[in-house]
């Protein structure tokens, strides 16, 4: 994320300043602070300064309850419960990205699956072969558990892979 900030001039009315110094719908953002607030100062309004967005952060939709059960705790056993349950027992970079999805906000990833063929279409007795989009082929069985052989559920049930003869297999977060 940049820390660069751009300034623009607003009026108590919530209309921005133009080039030409005219209140409208348009503003006029530069990174000069200062001369943001001489403008201010000659033509009316106060200076507003725009930062970039953090980028959200994607949890699981278990992490994701626990966050917002922390921030909406009432009480302190509520909060601590959410707290015990997202921090207790993580490694470093785990409770650094949870507390960046606390303090920027977070996505909830949707849960992954691969499907496994039937054991009648493996090359191989011993190498099972799961589904996989093929950029040219569209979906077909390949061996390995590599990336693309992760599907949602929407695509399970777009494919129609979601019921038989396909085994559908839920991926962990270690996995994904």
């Amino acid at each position: 994320m940049s820390e660069e900030k751009l300034y623009a001039v607003r009026n108590d009315g919530g209309q921005w300043a133009d080039p030409g110094y005219t209140f409208g719908s348009g503003a006029w953002v530069t990174p000069d602070k200062a001369e943001r607030e001489e403008d201010a100062k000659h033509h009316g309004g106060h200076v507003v300064a725009f930062v970039e967005e953090p980028e959200k952060v994607e949890v699981s939709k278990s992490v994701g309850d626990a966050i917002d059960s922390l921030i909406s705790a009432e009480t302190y056993v509520q909060a601590a419960e959410a707290f015990k349950y997202l921090f207790a027992s993580r490694k470093k970079e785990d409770i650094k990205r949870i507390m960046k999805a606390v303090r920027n906000g977070y996505t909830v990833k949707e849960k992954k699956y691969r499907v496994l063929t039937p054991k009648s279409w493996w090359a191989s007795e011993n190498e099972p072969e799961y589904m996989h989009m093929n950029v040219l082929n569209g979906i077909e069985n390949y061996k390995g558990a590599d990336d693309d052989t992760l599907f949602t559920q929407k695509q399970l049930d777009l494919y129609g892979l979601s019921g038989s003869p396909f085994t559908k297999e839920e991926v962990t977060d270690d996995e994904q």
